[in-house]
């Protein structure tokens, strides 16, 4: 059965029935050994990772995520000078992207991110990836102008990539629980298509493991196929494993299983096939021995060096908030496969 999975993956025929009968039912080994084979395939034997580090600009936050462990964590706000500090260190480091996002607020409106943007980009020579679609979102009904006018605006100011953050899981009847102030699926789904239409590249993610199902994590993948198939504009896949600690989510649900977490990371891959080629680990959220695992799952990124992550340190990933090139090697090489350095946009440096 799964020797025809392989295939159908390559022909792109894999459907929502097909991929919930093998989470359910398929041996997990099975399923995992397909998966990499899958990898190999398509991406081959590099695992990839890009340096880069994150900037939370403040964890003020009038959305009220249930899962949120950062707002209000440190009560803090940036300035541009601490940003500006930020990314000069992070250049001395080597980054090539700078993450720039954080919590989202009435006062955050067009013309503070775009002058911060722009005076980013006329001092640093460096990527910037930057907020998500909710914070989009937010920002233009701060400025009273459309979603598609302000990612113009903020591309035009310098913004190269976004984040495909803030999707969670797209099925609203779970959204309405878990972050009910934030934007619905079609409305994210909206974001993101226009900004690829802009030509801005973004990542896709997931946050799975709070009160999602398996069908709901499927359908979710499909969107993002979809989504893909139409527009092109996904540069990869983030699986990202709720954390619980320090926030209202946690009080009733225990996360996902080390299996799940690899069986989400398999069956992306399985979904996907060459439409989004490339699955991210994230490191922080799984720590460096399930990553290593991970990668032998089907994923072939590790993500980046990351210097700091207040998001997931703040709700439990006690794993570090920074992953030095030459562990990420050790990490990669340690499992026979070959570490490179890559751009936002995955192309090999």
């Amino acid at each position: 059965m799964l020797e025809n999975i392989y295939n159908k993956t390559l022909d792109n025929e894999i459907t929502p029935e097909i991929a919930l009968d093998l989470v359910r039912s398929t041996n997990q080994f099975q399923l995992f050994d397909t998966s990499d084979n899958l990898r190999k395939t398509i991406v081959g034997e590099h695992v990839t990772y890009v340096v880069n580090k994150a900037i939370d600009i403040t964890d003020h936050c009038i959305i009220g995520c249930k899962f949120c462990s950062f707002r209000n964590s440190e009560n803090y706000q940036m300035t541009n000078e601490d940003i500006f500090k930020s990314i000069k260190e992070a250049k001395s480091e080597g980054a090539t992207e700078i993450c720039l996002f954080g919590g989202i607020t009435k006062e955050m409106d067009i013309n503070y991110y775009c002058d911060l943007i722009k005076e980013i980009k006329d001092n640093y020579d460096i990527c910037l990836h930057a907020l998500s679609p909710a914070e989009v979102f937010q920002t233009a009904k701060n400025s009273g102008i459309t979603t598609y006018d302000a990612l113009k605006q903020l591309h035009d100011a310098g913004m190269d990539t976004m984040t495909g953050a803030s999707a969670e899981i797209l099925v609203d009847s779970i959204r309405e629980q878990i972050c009910p102030n934030k934007l619905t699926t079609s409305e994210w789904v909206n974001i993101i298509k226009e900004a690829h239409e802009l030509g801005i590249l973004t990542t896709s993610t997931i946050m799975y493991g709070s009160i999602e199902s398996w069908k709901d994590r499927i359908e979710h993948m499909f969107i993002l196929k979809e989504i893909q198939e139409e527009t092109h504009g996904f540069t990869e896949f983030v699986p990202m494993t709720f954390l619980g600690e320090n926030n209202e989510l946690g009080k009733i649900s225990n996360g996902a299983t080390g299996i799940e977490d690899l069986k989400v990371h398999a069956i992306a891959r399985i979904i996907f096939g060459e439409t989004i080629p490339n699955i991210q680990v994230s490191w922080v959220k799984l720590g460096l021995r399930m990553t290593q695992v991970a990668l032998n799952c089907g994923a072939n990124d590790i993500g980046g060096t990351m210097f700091e992550d207040k998001i997931s340190t703040a709700a439990g990933g006690g794993f570090g908030g920074y992953l030095p090139v030459e562990k990420i090697k050790q990490i990669v090489t340690d499992i026979g496969r070959i570490p490179k350095e890559r751009s936002t946009k995955y192309e090999l440096l």
